[in-house]
């Protein structure tokens, strides 16, 4: 028992599952008991999310979750080429200005990115892909520069002294040394597009989405539906996340950050 309240202390699998276990329990628990003895019912109770997740999956819930994981997909794959284009071209002198300016673009309102864009596309979809676009490859490009700069000198030393010249040794340290921490970076960022999702969706409702689901269950006050699509979301940007985890354990098994 001392061992569970004393810092840095390592405990077996097993029993790291039975305290999580113990904690998600408690939280239903006082989930059941909240909307048991609360008077105002401002949180949906069990029941209730159970019940919007029925309808929800009778509706048409599947296709709504794919229709948002493809959209994501797409946006992250065009933001993972276009920052990596850009992060590794900026120990070019020349480029810098470049990777800082798109680096500082992270501070520009969603509203004001959505305004210019309606202008130039036509077609909604399109138009929520280069949001989450323009909206991941500004954090990506600076965690991906964050990287390089944190990057030993002792390693750039270590190819000069291999006789690489500059461009392999950015090939060399920069791009192929580094491939586990850009896997790692994009799975934090990824956080990130899959969060503004909801919010991006509600831009043309006509394609459906989790976020289209939440507006549409809002606007009917219906608080069981809209906590039942959190979970749904929360549950599919963890197993994005786990597939991620998994995928960067299986190339980079030697690998630790």
């Amino acid at each position: 028992m001392k061992k569970l309240f004393t810092p840095f202390e390592k405990l077996s699998t097993t029993q790291l599952a039975i305290i999580n276990g113990s904690w998600v329990a408690l939280l239903f628990l006082f989930w059941y008991i909240v909307g048991k003895v609360s008077e105002t019912h401002l949180f949906p109770t069990l029941g209730q999310v159970w019940d919007g997740f029925i309808g929800l999956y009778n509706e048409g819930l599947v296709v709504h979750v794919f229709n948002s994981v493809w959209l994501c997909l797409r946006a992250i794959f065009i933001s993972i080429f276009i920052s990596l284009f850009i992060a590794y071209l900026s120990p070019i002198p020349l480029l810098q200005f470049l990777s800082k300016t798109v680096s500082k673009l992270r501070y520009l309102p969603l509203t004001g990115i959505t305004f210019y864009l309606a202008m130039m596309i036509n077609s909604g979809r399109t138009m929520q892909i280069w949001v989450l676009v323009i909206f991941m490859s500004t954090y990506l490009t600076t965690s991906l520069i964050g990287m390089i700069k944190d990057i030993p000198q002792e390693e750039f030393d270590h190819a000069r002294t291999l006789k690489c010249n500059r461009w392999e040794v950015l090939l060399e340290v920069v791009i192929l040394g580094r491939v586990d921490y850009v896997l790692e970076i994009i799975r934090q960022n990824l956080a990130i597009v899959w969060m503004m999702l909801v919010t991006v969706e509600s831009i043309l409702v006509a394609s459906g989405g989790l976020g289209f689901l939440i507006k549409n269950s809002d606007k009917f006050m219906n608080h069981g539906r809209i906590v039942a699509l959190q979970l749904v979301i929360l549950a599919c940007g963890l197993l994005i996340d786990f597939a991620l985890v998994k995928t960067r354990t299986i190339l980079f098994r030697y690998s630790k950050i």
